[in-house]
């Protein structure tokens, strides 16, 4: 069942916990939304909850940044945005990261929709104004 919340740049980090706690032990987070809907806003707050302790930017460029955290654990952050076909992406080794256990957090997921694993966590960003947010969030699997 599928949650929705509002949220804006003052309140995004209670929405990172809450994203934190509403998924559990899943450890694929896809994030959809238009460019510029804040993806990479929401990455970041998500990051300081799981104490990342690198800096996190949008990997448009890289396709995919590591990030340790403090208790030196992984997290992968990848932008799909610049592919040009699906297959850079297996080019560049998904599935090992997708099964690794590790965080994954994966944007432009369409552009890839045919490798992404079973089930995952999904975060749907709409943009209701310039300062507000809505966030629609779920367990996805096998289509449902």
């Amino acid at each position: 069942m599928a949650s929705t919340a509002m949220y804006s740049l003052a309140s995004i980090a209670q929405l990172a916990q809450r994203l934190v706690d509403e998924a559990g032990n899943e450890k694929i987070w896809v994030f959809r939304g238009p460019l510029g809907a804040g993806k990479t806003t929401l990455i970041k707050a998500l990051a300081k909850v799981l104490q990342v302790t690198d800096p996190v930017s949008s990997p448009s460029f890289g396709i995919v940044h590591p990030y340790s955290t403090a208790t030196k654990n992984e997290i992968f952050h990848f932008d799909f945005y610049r592919l040009e076909t699906p297959e850079e992406a297996l080019d560049i080794g998904i599935e090992e990261y997708f099964y690794s256990g590790n965080y994954c957090w994966i944007e432009w997921p369409e552009k890839i929709a045919a490798f992404l694993p079973e089930k995952f966590f999904m975060i749907e960003i709409s943009t209701l104004s310039e300062l507000e947010r809505k966030v629609t969030f779920y367990h996805y699997q096998n289509g449902n």
